[in-house]
Protein backbone atom coordinates (compact mmCIF):
# COMPACT_ATOMS: atom_id res chain seq x y z
CA UNK A 1 0.00 0.00 0.00
CA UNK A 2 1.56 3.31 -1.06
CA UNK A 3 -0.65 5.70 0.87
CA UNK A 4 -3.37 5.93 3.49
CA UNK A 5 -6.72 7.52 2.78
CA UNK A 6 -8.27 10.08 5.14
CA UNK A 7 -10.56 7.29 6.36
CA UNK A 8 -7.73 4.87 7.14
CA UNK A 9 -8.23 3.16 10.49
CA UNK A 10 -5.48 0.51 10.35
CA UNK A 11 -2.37 0.29 12.51
CA UNK A 12 -2.32 3.98 13.42
CA UNK A 13 -0.78 3.16 16.83
CA UNK A 14 2.64 3.30 15.15
CA UNK A 15 2.04 7.05 14.74
CA UNK A 16 0.89 7.57 18.32
CA UNK A 17 2.13 10.89 19.63
CA UNK A 18 3.29 11.96 16.16
CA UNK A 19 0.03 12.57 14.28
CA UNK A 20 -1.53 15.97 15.02
CA UNK A 21 -5.30 16.15 15.40
CA UNK A 22 -7.27 16.21 12.16
CA UNK A 23 -4.37 14.76 10.13
CA UNK A 24 -4.00 11.44 8.28
CA UNK A 25 -0.71 9.69 7.45
CA UNK A 26 0.47 9.25 3.89
CA UNK A 27 3.50 7.68 2.25
CA UNK A 28 3.12 9.84 -0.86
CA UNK A 29 4.39 13.42 -1.13
CA UNK A 30 1.57 15.55 -2.58
CA UNK A 31 2.57 18.60 -4.62
CA UNK A 32 0.63 21.80 -3.88
CA UNK A 33 1.60 25.23 -5.19
CA UNK A 34 -0.01 28.65 -5.42
CA UNK A 35 1.35 29.28 -8.92
CA UNK A 36 3.60 27.92 -11.67
CA UNK A 37 6.76 26.00 -10.77
CA UNK A 38 9.91 28.11 -11.27
CA UNK A 39 12.90 26.47 -12.95
CA UNK A 40 15.89 28.06 -11.22
CA UNK A 41 19.44 27.01 -11.99
CA UNK A 42 21.73 26.65 -9.00
CA UNK A 43 24.21 29.10 -10.56
CA UNK A 44 21.43 31.72 -10.66
CA UNK A 45 20.13 31.09 -7.14
CA UNK A 46 20.99 33.29 -4.17
CA UNK A 47 19.68 33.81 -0.67
CA UNK A 48 19.62 37.10 1.22
CA UNK A 49 18.91 38.12 4.79
CA UNK A 50 17.81 41.75 5.01
CA UNK A 51 17.91 43.25 8.50
CA UNK A 52 15.40 45.86 9.61
CA UNK A 53 17.97 48.62 9.02
CA UNK A 54 18.41 47.57 5.39
CA UNK A 55 21.74 45.74 5.75
CA UNK A 56 21.88 42.74 3.42
CA UNK A 57 23.80 39.48 3.76
CA UNK A 58 23.94 37.29 0.64
CA UNK A 59 24.92 33.72 -0.21
CA UNK A 60 25.11 32.03 -3.60
CA UNK A 61 24.83 28.30 -4.22
CA UNK A 62 28.55 27.62 -3.80
CA UNK A 63 28.87 29.68 -0.62
CA UNK A 64 25.81 27.95 0.86
CA UNK A 65 27.22 24.52 0.02
CA UNK A 66 30.47 25.46 1.75
CA UNK A 67 28.61 26.07 5.02
CA UNK A 68 28.17 23.27 7.61
CA UNK A 69 25.59 20.81 6.27
CA UNK A 70 23.09 18.93 8.40
CA UNK A 71 21.04 15.78 7.76
CA UNK A 72 17.58 16.22 9.21
CA UNK A 73 14.81 13.62 9.60
CA UNK A 74 11.46 15.14 10.56
CA UNK A 75 7.70 14.66 10.26
CA UNK A 76 5.87 17.21 8.11
CA UNK A 77 2.21 18.23 8.29
CA UNK A 78 0.20 19.94 5.55
CA UNK A 79 -2.76 22.20 6.26
CA UNK A 80 -4.73 20.05 3.76
CA UNK A 81 -4.56 17.35 6.47
CA UNK A 82 -1.88 14.93 5.27
CA UNK A 83 1.17 14.13 7.38
CA UNK A 84 4.33 12.41 6.18
CA UNK A 85 6.66 10.79 8.67
CA UNK A 86 10.45 10.49 8.78
CA UNK A 87 11.18 12.74 5.80
CA UNK A 88 14.93 13.01 5.18
CA UNK A 89 16.51 16.32 4.17
CA UNK A 90 19.98 17.86 3.91
CA UNK A 91 20.73 21.54 4.20
CA UNK A 92 21.99 24.38 6.35
CA UNK A 93 20.51 25.53 9.64
CA UNK A 94 19.00 29.02 9.62
CA UNK A 95 21.10 29.60 12.75
CA UNK A 96 24.15 29.60 10.47
CA UNK A 97 22.72 32.30 8.19
CA UNK A 98 21.57 34.43 11.12
CA UNK A 99 24.69 34.04 13.27
CA UNK A 100 26.38 37.28 12.16
CA UNK A 101 23.22 39.32 11.58
CA UNK A 102 22.70 42.04 14.17
CA UNK A 103 18.99 42.57 14.62
CA UNK A 104 16.34 43.61 17.12
CA UNK A 105 13.61 42.16 14.89
CA UNK A 106 11.12 39.68 16.28
CA UNK A 107 9.61 38.59 12.96
CA UNK A 108 10.67 37.46 9.51
CA UNK A 109 9.09 37.35 6.07
CA UNK A 110 10.31 34.56 3.80
CA UNK A 111 10.42 35.45 0.10
CA UNK A 112 10.23 32.99 -2.78
CA UNK A 113 10.86 33.10 -6.50
CA UNK A 114 7.57 34.19 -8.09
CA UNK A 115 6.60 36.60 -5.30
CA UNK A 116 5.25 34.19 -2.68
CA UNK A 117 5.78 35.23 0.95
CA UNK A 118 5.06 33.77 4.35
CA UNK A 119 5.61 35.27 7.80
CA UNK A 120 7.11 33.68 10.89
CA UNK A 121 8.27 34.74 14.33
CA UNK A 122 12.06 34.97 14.14
CA UNK A 123 12.34 32.65 17.15
CA UNK A 124 10.77 29.86 15.08
CA UNK A 125 13.70 30.03 12.67
CA UNK A 126 16.35 29.78 15.39
CA UNK A 127 17.77 27.26 17.85
CA UNK A 128 17.78 24.34 15.42
CA UNK A 129 14.14 24.67 14.37
CA UNK A 130 14.53 25.61 10.67
CA UNK A 131 16.79 24.94 7.70
CA UNK A 132 17.40 25.84 4.08
CA UNK A 133 17.30 22.42 2.40
CA UNK A 134 18.57 21.40 -1.04
CA UNK A 135 18.35 17.60 -0.83
CA UNK A 136 15.39 15.30 -0.16
CA UNK A 137 15.70 11.55 0.42
CA UNK A 138 19.26 11.58 -0.89
CA UNK A 139 18.51 13.41 -4.16
CA UNK A 140 18.73 17.02 -5.27
CA UNK A 141 15.46 18.72 -4.34
CA UNK A 142 13.19 18.76 -7.39
CA UNK A 143 11.53 21.98 -8.60
CA UNK A 144 8.01 20.73 -7.82
CA UNK A 145 9.04 20.27 -4.18
CA UNK A 146 10.71 23.67 -3.99
CA UNK A 147 14.16 23.10 -5.49
CA UNK A 148 16.79 24.18 -5.76
CA UNK A 149 16.28 25.35 -2.15
CA UNK A 150 13.29 25.54 0.15
CA UNK A 151 12.72 26.60 3.72
CA UNK A 152 12.01 23.75 6.15
CA UNK A 153 10.12 24.63 9.36
CA UNK A 154 8.69 21.24 10.32
CA UNK A 155 7.00 22.22 13.59
CA UNK A 156 4.53 24.44 11.66
CA UNK A 157 2.11 23.59 8.85
CA UNK A 158 4.04 23.00 5.67
CA UNK A 159 2.94 26.18 3.87
CA UNK A 160 5.34 27.97 6.21
CA UNK A 161 8.20 25.94 4.65
CA UNK A 162 8.35 28.22 1.62
CA UNK A 163 9.37 26.64 -1.69
CA UNK A 164 11.96 28.27 -3.98
CA UNK A 165 13.12 30.47 -1.12
CA UNK A 166 15.29 33.45 -2.03
CA UNK A 167 15.47 35.48 1.16
CA UNK A 168 14.34 36.60 4.58
CA UNK A 169 13.39 40.13 5.56
CA UNK A 170 13.62 40.74 9.29
CA UNK A 171 10.92 43.03 10.66
CA UNK A 172 9.98 44.64 13.95
CA UNK A 173 6.26 44.16 13.21
CA UNK A 174 4.49 41.05 11.98
CA UNK A 175 3.59 41.22 8.26
CA UNK A 176 1.18 38.52 7.03
CA UNK A 177 2.30 36.70 3.90
CA UNK A 178 0.41 35.35 0.88
CA UNK A 179 -1.79 32.68 2.47
CA UNK A 180 -2.05 34.50 5.79
CA UNK A 181 -3.51 37.53 3.97
CA UNK A 182 -6.35 35.44 2.53
CA UNK A 183 -7.43 33.76 5.75
CA UNK A 184 -4.87 31.13 6.72
CA UNK A 185 -3.80 31.23 10.36
CA UNK A 186 -1.01 33.68 11.11
CA UNK A 187 1.08 31.09 12.99
CA UNK A 188 0.02 27.61 11.82
CA UNK A 189 0.66 25.18 14.66
CA UNK A 190 -0.58 21.73 13.54
CA UNK A 191 -0.94 20.52 17.12
CA UNK A 192 -3.48 23.29 17.78
CA UNK A 193 -5.11 22.89 14.32
CA UNK A 194 -4.37 26.51 13.46
CA UNK A 195 -5.54 26.33 9.86
CA UNK A 196 -7.54 29.55 9.56
CA UNK A 197 -7.54 32.93 11.31
CA UNK A 198 -10.54 31.83 13.40
CA UNK A 199 -8.80 28.70 14.74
Amino acid sequence: MSSFSPGFHGRTHRFEGRLPPGQYPTESFPVLSAGPTPQVRTEDWSFTVTAEDGRISRWGWDTMMALPQEDVTVDIHCVTRWSKFDTAWRGVSLDTFLADVETAAEFAVAHSDGGYTTNLPLADLQEGRAWLVHTYDGFRLSPEHGGPVRLLVPHLYFWKSAKWVTGLTLTTEDEPGFWESVGYHNYGDPWREQRAWSD
